[in-house]
């Protein structure tokens, strides 16, 4: 029997798991998600590792080991979770073959407190790449102002970059730009462009949850009216903005070198609100050439009763700037919710990156002597 998720691939949209563990490496329930759940890529970010590094005990040996040699605690922590991202590329390794080179990637995200630091986070991205050494390897770079100059320079350096924590459709555009600033350069040098991937990863239902708490304070039957749209409506017009971008004679001269497109990922797609259906977020946002990263309650929802796929279009297009025109017109500024969004992102990341090296500081300091 065909799958929800393999209709969701056949109709455009690729489905990656927002979940990796030394749990689901050992037990073989990544490749099981690959094998019979249709995933076609892994996405990881300091929450994430965060979760598998302080929930669990499985690294807890490892940790033992490097700090008896002395190994300082960032030292322990990057080679704990280089570890997990090299065996997760090799378990998605065929899927980036059999796709050539379009599906089968696993991301890792650089150090959240270097978000506003360009020279930094190009300096960290680069030792990932030769640290986890593999082809379908995407280093995640946050889309803040800083993060801007960074995607441009590791794109013309040949390294595949997945853009996070992207909300406003500006910034979402200002980082098209420097995915493509950074293919002219590569291909101006020389760089076989077919061999550099990326997403844009655009946040979601974040959106709804700070939005939908301002409408609540206003409390107009108006205001309620858009309580839950406003998300997905911004996504809508995400994509409408990646179709204007990659089109034109620009883009037709970079397509003839062997670039590819920067597709727009679908992140934090599951919902906040218990109200909602929780697969909201997937079946709304059916299109060609996108990917959706989901934990892993989401897949298993949506395996069991998502929507046959359908996609949206110029109709939906079209009420999504109605929605915001609406929000707006209710009194929310899109301006301030991105900035607060985007702002708290980087924040949230942050500290999830200082929880685990204290865990993993406190763990190491039972083997020093």
């Amino acid at each position: 029997m065909t799958s929800p998720i393999h209709l969701l691939n056949v109709a455009g949209v690729s489905a990656w798991i927002d979940e990796l563990s030394r749990a689901m490496l050992d037990s073989g329930d990544l490749e099981r998600l690959v094998e019979e759940d249709s995933i076609r890529g892994v996405t990881s970010n300091p929450t994430i590792f965060a979760k598998a590094i302080t929930g669990s005990t499985d690294y807890d040996e490892q940790v033992a080991e490097m700090a008896g040699r002395g190994a300082e605690t960032t030292e322990i922590i990057t080679t704990l979770m280089a570890d997990d991202l090299r065996r997760a590329c090799d378990v998605l390794a065929d899927v980036h073959r059999d796709t050539n080179g379009r599906d089968g990637f696993v991301s890792v995200e650089v150090t959240p407190s270097l978000a506003h630091d360009s020279e930094e986070t190009i300096a960290e991205a680069r030792e990932w790449v030769k640290s986890i050494d593999r082809p379908n390897l995407l280093v995640k770079v946050p889309a803040t102002e800083a993060g801007l100059p960074a995607i441009e320079q590791l794109t013309a350096e040949g390294i595949s970059v997945n853009i996070t924590l992207i909300f406003s459709l500006d910034r979402y555009r200002a980082v098209m730009g420097s995915y493509l600033a950074g293919l002219s350069r590569a291909a101006s040098d020389g760089i076989e462009l077919s061999g550099i991937a990326s997403v844009g990863s655009f946040f979601v239902s974040r959106m709804d949850v700070e939005v939908d708490a301002r409408l609540d304070e206003i409390g107009s039957e108006k205001a309620l009216s858009l309580r839950g749209k406003t998300a997905i409506a911004n996504a809508q017009l995400a994509y409408e903005a990646y179709e204007d971008t990659f089109r034109g004679d620009q883009w037709q001269q970079l397509v003839s070198n062997g670039a590819r497109v920067q597709r727009p990922l679908w992140a934090s797609t599951s919902t906040k609100d218990p109200s909602y259906p929780d697969t909201m977020y997937v079946d709304a946002l059916v299109a060609h050439h996108t990917v959706n990263t989901m934990p892993i309650e989401t897949v298993r929802a949506y395996q069991d009763h998502g929507k046959p796929p359908t996609g949206f279009g110029p109709e939906e297009i079209a009420h999504a700037h109605t929605v915001l025109d609406d929000m707006a017109a209710v009194g929310i500024g899109y301006d301030d919710v991105m900035e607060v969004l985007e702002r708290e992102g980087v924040e949230k990341f942050t500290a999830s990156w200082d929880e685990v090296v204290a865990d993993v500081d406190q763990e190491r300091q039972k083997y020093v002597g």
